[in-house]
């Protein structure tokens, strides 16, 4: 059977190598995450626009809406009607 020998030679060039590149993969690596995340976070910012847009949308043009959104939200009643709010 053959002994493999390793030169020290290859042994110092694959330390120096590491060292050189090791922290700039590491960092390459950090940002390649942080990349999703901030991918991830605009797909929800363009959905949430798109929502926005239709409620804007919807609240420029449909006045039963404006009605139900304004009855639910600040406890507006039309003239001689009693508003009860129901506390759990």
């Amino acid at each position: 059977m053959a002994k493999i020998r390793i030169k020290p030679l290859y042994v110092v060039l694959a330390i120096v190598l590491l060292v050189i590149f090791l922290p700039g993969y590491a960092k390459f690596m950090e940002l390649r995450a942080r990349n999703m995340d901030l991918e991830n976070e605009i797909e929800r910012l363009e959905k949430e626009n798109v929502r926005l847009y239709k409620e804007k949308e919807r609240l420029e043009g449909d006045i039963d809406y404006i009605e139900k959104i304004a009855r639910e939200s600040m406890g507006v009643a039309r003239d001689g009607e009693i508003p009860v709010k129901i506390e759990q």
